[in-house]
């Protein structure tokens, strides 16, 4: 396929055909691409149903399913586009789903060799941590309100980078919460990570969690070890940057083995986020 002409209607899908050198292709994009800087002026060909973006079949929130694509897809005339559907639970659906996309452009063999160098980088950070001394309990939150534990492959990050995972387990989709079962786990590690949340939308709504009666019961909470993560860029997206995803835990799990410079971009404490909220409080008054 030498000049394709590519609409991604998924923000991994958008940063796994710009992995693969198709960025220039690109003639279409979701409401929610926005990775690599640029792809934002492609003309956006979908919209989310509700108030809160290739395609998915993992959630129907943020991006477009088979479905609506089908049924748009209905109403055309003339000649019908190849589709491809992604549907990863796993990281080594993540992958297949890479070289799906590889074959589809014609580009199998650089697809393999994406595939390799970004494995290559999740070992090496899974070496390093696999001698750590101890392996922190971690409870991922996906979503803050009600609360959901991050799914699929997100406890398989979490392990690669020196953690030992509470409630979900690799593959299952992400499941809903109950304070008493995080109580009872007490974690020693919090991540935030809502999906579809930058950072600053996550600290918005930290209320959720730290007006909670139970949380000043929780271990995390006491041994100021609660972390925000740009759950909008990474974790969320099942594409390339799953590996900055595990670099993040990484960082924030064993600082004295890992610093691959995200603090700041990629993630902060809940410390700096109320350091950074009364900084503005005061600025305002």
């Amino acid at each position: 396929m030498t000049h394709p002409r590519i609409v991604s209607l998924l923000p991994s899908a958008t940063e796994i055909v710009a992995a693969l050198g198709f960025t220039a292709h690109l003639v279409g994009r979701s409401h929610e691409c926005d990775f690599p800087p640029g792809v934002e002026w492609l003309p956006a060909c979908s919209s989310t149903k509700i108030s809160v973006d290739l395609t998915q079949t993992q959630c129907a929130v943020c991006a477009v399913t088979p479905r609506d694509l089908e049924h748009a897809l209905c109403t055309w005339i003339g000649a019908q586009p190849m589709l491809l559907s992604l549907e990863p639970n796993n990281l080594d659906d993540v992958w297949n789903d890479m070289r799906r996309v590889g074959e589809a452009l014609g580009v199998s063999q650089k697809a393999n060799e994406l595939i390799v160098s970004l494995t290559q980088r999740l070992a090496i950070i899974r070496d390093k941590a696999a001698s750590v001394f101890s392996r922190p309990r971690v409870a991922a939150i996906e979503w803050l309100g009600p609360l959901m534990a991050g799914g699929n492959w997100m406890p398989e990050l979490i392990e690669i980078a020196g953690g030992h995972n509470l409630f979900a387990q690799r593959g299952e989709h992400s499941s809903w919460l109950d304070w008493s079962s995080l109580v009872e786990a007490d974690p020693e590690v919090i991540l935030l990570l809502p999906c579809g949340f930058k950072i600053s939308q996550t600290i918005a709504d930290l209320g959720l969690l730290t007006h909670h009666s139970a949380w000043p019961k929780l271990s995390a909470a006491k041994q100021r070890r609660v972390y925000i993560i740009d759950g909008h860029h990474f974790f969320n997206r099942p594409g390339p940057r799953l590996v900055e995803s595990a670099e993040i835990v990484a960082e924030i799990l064993h600082p004295d083995r890992f610093d691959f410079g995200h603090r700041g971009v990629g993630w902060i404490s809940l410390d700096e986020a109320r350091s950074s909220s009364l900084r503005k409080e005061r600025a305002i008054f």
